[in-house]
């Protein structure tokens, strides 16, 4: 889910094949361990991330590229950190390693109204992104990252989508998932570092606590790993976000399908957003910059374009976990 942020440094298309588990067409991938530290690598720029959909033009705005911090302005560049593509959000060509999909187009937007380019870099974990976030390596994640009151006293999230946290199972359902609550004795897979991963450890411990067997969590690094396992058979279900499930989910065609759908599994209202460090300069003026995208419309037209419109809210806000019911 996005706030597991996934690693994929290969094409879309083949985390695809992987999903269809075609021989040889990408690793197997390992449960969790030790994550790799990784150093990241350079993948772009707002400049060359192409959209999905028609090219975006925004006007830049001068009153907002002078609330930048004076080094971003002097370099033109702001580094934004992610971990790899998180389709229909964050999807990496294989050549090149520009971004494009709903962020890739977001990103662009922002660059373009900011009056900078946005320069990409790609690493192999969270733990890895949020180090180089302290240490000022990188400027922000434009996510969108999951935006919760427990993170929000290490980061401020501009939150600009909801997400929902369904279940990836094969065809029929065979285990009869209907909610996190049916998962005691299951093995599902789950993003590692991430909520998801969390929330279904916590259920696993209340399964016990029923006299019901434990949930078996697998995590993996990355979204296509964690989707084989279901598709191989060596796990149940796949527990993650919806939006990305759903994008993997029907490339399948029909060999898994969607479940829990009607049911909050563990989440009450899930924001998600860009995310900087605390405190950061950058927070009020990627919220004004992003008021701006949300009320000329560029906002709605990227999202619309990758069929995103159900996750859409009414206008950004800043750490808007800590303000939810």
């Amino acid at each position: 889910m996005s706030f597991s942020y996934p690693r994929i440094t290969v094409a879309v298309a083949a985390a695809a094949c992987a999903l269809l588990a075609v021989a040889g067409c990408g690793s197997s991938g390992s449960s969790t361990g030790s994550s790799p530290s990784g150093t990241g690598s350079s993948t772009g720029s707002a400049g060359s991330a192409a959209p999905t959909g028609a090219s975006l033009s925004v006007p830049e705005n001068a009153a907002l590229h002078a609330e930048l911090p004076a080094s971003v302005r002097s370099a033109g560049t702001l580094v934004a950190v992610n971990t790899g593509s998180f389709p229909p959000y964050d999807i990496l060509a294989s050549t090149g390693g520009s971004l494009s999909g709903a962020s890739g187009e977001l990103e662009q937007a922002l660059g373009s109204l900011l009056g900078i380019k946005i320069t990409n870099v790609t690493v192999s974990s969270l733990p890895t992104e949020l180090t180089g976030m302290k240490t000022g390596r990188y400027s922000l994640d434009l996510g969108p990252d999951g935006d919760f009151a427990s993170r929000e006293g290490n980061a401020d999230f501009i939150d600009w989508v909801t997400e929902h946290v369904v279940f990836a199972v094969q065809k029929g359902n065979p285990d009869n998932i209907t909610s996190l609550a049916s998962t005691c004795g299951l093995k599902v897979s789950v993003m590692e570092g991430g909520s998801a991963e969390q929330v279904l450890e916590g259920q696993s411990t209340t399964c016990k606590q029923e006299g019901k067997s434990a949930v078996q969590v697998q995590s993996y690094q990355d979204q296509p790993t964690a989707l084989l396992a279901v598709t191989s058979g060596r796990a149940d279900a796949f527990f993650s976000s919806e939006a990305p499930l759903t994008y993997f989910v029907n490339q399948t065609h029909g060999q898994l399908q969607l479940a829990g759908t009607s049911s909050a599994n563990g989440f009450s209202k899930l924001y998600q957003g860009a995310m900087v460090t605390k405190g950061s300069p950058l927070s009020n003026v990627l919220l004004s910059a992003m008021q701006i995208l949300f009320k000329d419309g560029t906002y709605q037209k990227i999202m619309q374009q990758s069929q995103l419109q159900k996750n859409m809210i009414p206008a950004p806000g800043l750490d808007l976990a800590a303000h939810s019911g």
